[in-house]
């Protein structure tokens, strides 16, 4: 059919945009701030959240923790009459992976999803550098990255799945949407649900059992912290690790020795 020289409409209008969660609660995020990733997966497995570990993605620099809202950031398969990556970063400012960056606030951990592709390099050197001065806490990428030893030195703790030369969109996929649901590493992320991550890796804690999960933790961790003691003095295994009905009231006359 005869187009009269007019522009064809898009197939989809992109970048996709999804709704903005708001702000995490600052108390929350403290509260997360000091449980580990392993203690924060093991209590939510126990409130029935199963799939929590996002598997795949390792701590660029060890040694790092972050804890703070999801910022969600989806990838999705190229198809070239919608988008491609042919025109690098020129196509690649007006997609959802520059407007996500505009959306950061200070505190925020940005999820994406990028399947495990070894072609793409969703983040660079500029685009981590931009996403530290808007104040972002860090990155837990479903994929990889480029420009490895200047991003290693931003400072900005990162999980991935390794490095690649590729720009964003140089291969198999094109950053389609943002504040979306995301799947990443075998894991649904919200837009507003919590992450905690460290050298063990990333766990998605959703929202609403966050206070469950630091209030649960807080317990674990101090039960933890007197066992590892009692271990060291030479006490079995078996009745410190977990506690027994009578190493717990050990405990807990213990615990309240230390508030004194």
């Amino acid at each position: 059919m005869e187009n009269n020289g007019e522009t064809p409409a898009p197939v989809w209008d992109l970048p996709v945009r999804g709704i903005d969660p708001g702000p995490a609660d600052p108390q929350l995020v403290r509260g997360l701030a000091t449980v580990s990733s392993a203690t924060a997966c093991a209590k939510l497995h126990q409130q029935g959240i199963r799939r929590t570990f996002v598997e795949g993605p390792k701590p660029l620099v060890g040694g790092q923790k972050v804890a703070g809202r999801a910022v969600t950031l989806q990838f999705m398969p190229q198809r070239e009459d919608i988008a491609s990556g042919v025109a690098q970063e020129y196509v690649e400012r007006s997609t959802a992976l520059w407007a996500v960056l505009e959306e950061i606030q200070p505190g925020d951990v940005l999820v994406v999803q990028a399947y495990g592709s070894a072609f793409t390099g969703c983040f660079g050197d500029m685009l981590v550098r931009y996403f530290k001065r808007k104040g972002g806490a860090g990155i837990v990428v479903d994929g990889r990255i480029r420009d490895s030893p200047r991003v290693s030195q931003l400072g900005v703790p990162i999980w991935c799945t390794g490095t690649t030369p590729h720009y964003a969109s140089q291969a198999e996929l094109f950053p389609w949407a943002y504040h979306v649901p995301v799947a990443v590493g075998g894991v649904l992320a919200l837009p507003g649900d919590l992450v905690v991550a460290d050298d063990d890796g990333a766990v998605v804690v959703p929202r609403r059992k966050a206070p469950d999960v630091i209030e649960s933790a807080r317990d674990h961790e101090e039960w933890e912290k007197f066992s590892r003691s009692r271990l060291e003095e030479g006490a079995r295994l078996s009745e410190y690790y977990p506690l027994t009905p009578d190493t717990r009231a050990e405990f807990e006359t213990w615990r309240d020795n230390q508030a004194l």
